[in-house]
């Protein structure tokens, strides 16, 4: 579904056509919850999907169709996971347990899988925020850099260097990772 699609779609929702709410959700949930799974945590990307359908279909009766919805959308996307950011440094989660091996060993937590993905997400994840942010929404999403410049909020020079030092900072890591992988200890 195409942007003009999206924000036709986006508009007749903020007049109460329920169908174009669907379709709005249809056309933008796959990579909404792809963003915030890179903006966040993978684990909690559905809940943070929903916070941010919730405030967009609060807004959208005021959604006055100046930039594509898509990037309308993924501007609130970026300001619920920076909100869920700031929670989780205000409140650290503790657990009271004295046996936390014994617990994670039960609940089938195991070595991790080291597949070029999952490594590659794990560099992507400890890029700076800022550069991870860019570098996602134009290399994994597919957004031009003025689009990725409508939902950060920044001009298209900064994403342009957001993203090309997410690419040095990447280059450099994956250099690391492939040293470590090749050298064994012994």
């Amino acid at each position: 579904m195409d942007d003009t699609e999206i924000t036709r779609y986006a508009v007749l929702a903020g007049r109460g056509d329920r169908a174009a709410a669907e379709a709005f959700v249809a056309g933008t949930q796959h990579q909404l919850s792809r963003l915030l799974g890179y903006l966040s945590n993978a684990r909690i990307a559905e809940d943070l999907t929903q916070e941010t359908y919730l405030r967009a279909y609060v807004a959208l009766p005021t959604y006055g169709g100046r930039s594509p919805a898509r990037m309308w959308l993924f501007a609130i996307a970026r300001h619920v996971a920076a909100d869920h950011l700031r929670m989780l440094r205000r409140r650290p989660k503790t657990f009271q347990v004295d046996d936390w091996t014994g617990v994670a060993e039960r609940s089938g937590a195991r070595t991790p899988d080291h597949g070029r993905l999952v490594v590659l997400r794990q560099l992507v994840d400890a890029l700076e925020s800022e550069r991870r942010e860019a570098f996602v929404l134009t290399q994994v999403l597919g957004l031009s850099y003025d689009e990725a410049a409508t939902v950060g909020d920044c001009p298209v020079g900064t994403i342009r260097s957001r993203v090309s030092r997410a690419r040095e900072d990447l280059t450099t890591a994956v250099a690391g990772q492939e040293v470590r992988t090749t050298v064994s200890p012994g």
